[in-house]
């Protein structure tokens, strides 16, 4: 593996859990004092159609492939900070009490959305996806609920110390998959609810939805970050930009006084084959954001501590791009925005911004009470 030049961080946003061996009924799960507070979850051999009216046993075929689909799927909303009551691979989960509520995003008008808006244009994608709510009973056929019902409900929970996370399953039954654009090549169950296709078919899917969703978790590509620094008065601020990003290597480099230094830690991250980033933070007047971005096709942004100094980077020549930042953690943020174009681990981390001001938001009203 080619090593990385100085200056250059790896953002690492897979953390792979530990794999566990796959648990089996009648198995000695502990011995001695058990957690009375775990389950084992269990994939049944069948597949249903119509809220459970239509049920297909399919021998041993769909158990163990839906639950390898469940744990990558429970494993990536994991790497996304969504809480889950996945623990390990093999399903061993915390028994929860179930709330009859069930959210749908949608990215396409289609199935059950395109039957309640018949005059809706099915195909028609949602920017951003729909989000839907349904109160889960199959004897009414799980009618459509809405934010305001569950409001007016006023779950009260008395002293009892609880945690909301997303449980259940999320399988090949879950969702509509197709990675063609007319509908012919779904990969869901939808065809076998249809009566279209048989246990033959649907193992064949199964089997090709669980190895394309295995490599959303083995993401092999790097991406890294170099911090170049005007001068060891500079490094406070970078301190600040290694802490957002994790493990980070500083370089001092004066492109006022050392201009073939900076040109050749930047052809030395250019030749590597890892998208790079290059963050510039150097006080007083910030020539080496400017004459980076006039030196390399790569993002630069410079990073200002000195809000006086600030004027000296977004002034800039004709034919040079460079974004200007005060914040440390701001330049680590921006870093990360651009690797989560192509990073879907990445971008995910990113929306939990939304959650921490939705924290933030609870414990200031919490606290005016």
């Amino acid at each position: 593996s080619a090593s990385l030049p100085s200056g250059v961080t790896t953002f690492s946003p897979l953390r792979i859990l530990a794999t566990a061996e796959v648990l089996s009924i009648g198995k000695k799960l502990n011995e001695g004092k058990t957690n009375p507070e775990k389950i084992l979850l269990q994939f049944k051999d069948q597949i249903t159609a119509g809220n459970a009216v239509r049920k297909n046993h399919l021998g041993q075929v769909k158990a163990a492939i839906s639950n390898k689909i469940t744990s990558c799927v429970f494993q990536l909303l994991q790497e996304a900070s969504v809480k889950t009551a996945f623990t390990r691979k093999s399903f061993a989960a915390p028994e929860c009490e179930m709330i009859p509520t069930e959210w749908v995003c949608r990215r396409i008008a289609t199935d059950s959305f395109f039957k309640r808006n018949p005059d809706d244009k099915e195909g028609y994608k949602f920017y951003p996806p729909k989000v839907e709510m349904f109160f889960k009973d199959d004897a009414s056929n799980d009618p459509q609920s809405s934010e305001e019902q569950l409001t007016a409900l006023k779950f009260c929970f008395g002293e009892l110390l609880i945690e909301i996370v997303l449980a259940d399953v999320i399988d090949n039954d879950s969702w509509r998959l197709c990675p063609s654009v007319d509908g012919s090549q779904q990969k869901d169950k939808q065809p076998h609810q249809d009566l279209k296709e048989g246990s033959r078919w649907l193992k064949k899917n199964l089997e090709w939805v669980a190895e394309r969703e295995e490599l959303l978790l083995k993401l092999e590509s790097l991406c890294g970050m170099a911090v170049l620094v005007g001068s060891t008065s500079d490094l406070g601020h970078c301190e600040k930009i290694k802490k957002a990003c994790g493990n980070l290597e500083l370089q001092v480099t004066s492109v006022h006084k050392g201009p073939d230094k900076t040109l050749r830690i930047k052809g030395e991250c250019e030749g590597d084959g890892i998208p790079t980033v290059f963050v510039a933070v150097a006080g007083r007047r910030n020539g080496l954001g400017p004459v980076t971005s006039g030196n390399t096709a790569y993002p630069v942004i410079s990073s200002d501590w000195g809000a006086q100094d600030v004027w000296s980077s977004p002034r800039l020549p004709s034919g040079l791009s460079c974004s200007t930042t005060l914040s440390p953690e701001g330049s680590a943020q921006f870093a990360a925005q651009i690797f989560g174009l192509n990073n879907h681990l990445l971008w995910a981390s990113i929306l939990n911004t939304w959650i921490f001001l939705k924290q933030v938001d609870k414990e200031i009203r919490e606290r005016n009470l």
